[in-house]
């Protein structure tokens, strides 16, 4: 069993920054890969980025690519999204995922999820 609690989300200009935490509480942190997901307002919920649980391979949606950057802590049970470059479409609440399976672009293959956090990027 993994619990999930997000941090880190706010308001912030565009061209700005953000860095969210995902801490994880559980036995098995170090053994599951994470994701992040986002949900708009009026729109389903996508994904943004996932990590092995090694965190040696990591993948991103394009729209994020070279602006947004996964990493993980194991040691602190505790995963990261570094946000830069931040644009008005990046508003969402985020929440973070994981699964004892490997890391999946599909929601429906997570099985545990934080609460979110949201973020406002206003132009």
């Amino acid at each position: 069993q993994v619990q999930l609690v997000e941090s880190g989300g706010g308001l912030v200009q565009a061209g700005g920054s953000l860095r969210l935490s995902c801490a994880a509480s559980g036995r098995t942190f170090s053994t599951v890969a994470m994701a992040w997901f986002r949900q708009a307002p009026g729109k389903e919920r996508e994904f943004v980025s996932s990590i092995t649980w090694t965190g040696g391979s990591t993948l991103y949606t394009d729209s994020v690519k070279g602006r947004f950057t996964i990493s993980r802590d194991n040691a602190k049970k505790t995963g990261y999204l570094q946000m830069n470059s931040l644009k008005p479409e990046d508003t969402a609440v985020y929440y973070c995922a994981s699964t004892p399976r490997r890391a999946s672009v599909r929601s429906n293959e997570y099985e545990y999820w934080g609460q979110g956090t949201q973020v406002v990027v206003s132009s």
